[in-house]
């Protein structure tokens, strides 16, 4: 007599297919800028101020217990204390948050992608006055992912066997703007006000009257001892240059390749495809020579993990939003909806209302499939996972 209560674990198998345009080490270095430049010009990119008494530091001091909040001195802390402490939890953050932030800043290639994007998604085309009479803000979410994307497919959908040390580099996840009459826009805090008027009247002195400028917000999420979800920010004054003004009027569209089908296509320019370019870039430092990479911590872990199982507190909420945008990860997602075959009716109901041409199923756009190139000999990885389900 058997059991029907009873389950036993049924293997299933998953299959991600990665694959690298054979061009792109080449690519990476004709565009990236040396160690030696970013090393040069890290001494003179973003002073910090100090949290009580607002003093440029070239080298300031973090609260030992949280990490997030700067002072210039042992007397200024001391001063903040009775403010801080009330906000103040011991926070795990990947380590050197500071000093990646500012490798980041002073990349050329970068911040032009940066700037275009804030460009497009804070207005500046269509308002002058926006940076120049009036502020605007952006603020780029950062997180850590491991420089493999297999290691990242491991922790998604939370694989045992995943490295106890994974190399994780810096990923900008979100953009969220700011700017003078957007709709549900709050108003600026006097403190933010005051720094953009600061920002504004240092460019003006130096020369740059006519140029946008504002505020950007490099913010990165820390978790307590207590599981509580700390903030960890960075503000710093934004110049839009025209160029960078010229290149968002232009528009000029990416040249991208295909996941799965190995072809080039074009993919429009946006705001999005900016960040994601900028991600893209940053994945191809196999070398580290942007200094853009670090070792994860169980927080930057969990973030994935929580992404995978479809939480939706903030830092999963954002990747799972930058995965749904960004091209790589399409094939993890279908994967992680596990979609079955549909059934007939269904197929014949697709066939009656989809158009004769399908857009490539794993890029997801138009341009891969049938017009476009294929490449020479793409670099192929595949990663297979097994994932026990129960069954009777």
């Amino acid at each position: 007599m058997t059991d029907t209560n009873n389950s036993s674990a049924i293997p299933t198998l998953k299959a991600m297919i990665h694959v690298i345009d054979p061009e792109r080490d080449n690519t990476f270095r004709a565009l990236a800028a040396t160690s030696g430049y970013l090393k040069a010009q890290n001494r003179f990119k973003i002073l910090l101020k100090c949290t009580q008494c607002e003093t440029e530091m070239e080298k300031p001091r973090k609260c030992s217990k949280c990490r997030s909040v700067l002072y210039c001195s042992p007397e200024c802390q001391k001063k903040n204390w009775p403010a801080h402490k009330r906000v103040c939890h011991e926070v795990e953050h990947s380590s050197g948050v500071l000093k990646l932030v500012r490798m980041f800043s002073v990349n050329p290639l970068l911040m032009m992608y940066l700037k275009v994007a804030i460009v497009l998604d804070c207005n500046l085309l269509n308002d002058p006055r926006i940076g120049i009479e009036v502020p605007f803000v952006a603020r780029v979410d950062i997180a850590f992912e491991p420089s493999d994307i297999f290691d990242f497919v491991g922790l998604y959908f939370d694989d045992k066997v995943v490295r106890e040390k994974l190399q994780g580099m810096l990923q900008v996840n979100a953009m969220t703007p700011w700017y003078m009459g957007m709709d549900g826009a709050p108003p600026l805090t006097p403190q933010r006000l005051n720094q953009w008027h600061e920002a504004r009247a240092k460019h003006n002195a130096e020369g740059y009257t006519k140029d946008p400028v504002g505020l950007l917000e490099f913010s990165s999420a820390g978790l307590s001892r207590d599981n509580r979800c700390i903030t960890y920010a960075v503000s710093v004054g934004c110049h839009i240059s025209p160029v960078i003004l010229e290149m968002a009027m232009e528009r000029e569209p990416f040249v991208r390749v295909c996941p799965l089908a190995g072809t080039r296509f074009k993919q429009p320019m946006s705001a999005e495809t900016c960040l994601e370019y900028i991600n893209i870039h940053i994945r191809a430092d196999t070398q580290n020579q942007l200094r853009l990479r670090t070792e994860m911590t169980e927080h930057d872990r969990e973030i994935i993990r929580a992404a995978g199982r479809d939480e939706n507190e903030e830092p999963a909420r954002v990747l799972k939003e930058k995965m749904s945008r960004e091209i790589m990860y399409n094939n993890i997602i279908r994967q992680g909806q596990g979609a079955s075959s549909p059934g007939p009716e269904t197929q014949r109901a697709r066939r009656r209302t989809r158009p004769r041409r399908s857009p490539c199923p794993f890029c997801g756009t138009w341009a891969c499939k049938g017009i476009a190139t294929p490449i020479a000999q793409p670099n192929i990885r595949v990663c297979v996972t097994l994932d026990c389900e129960k069954g009777v």
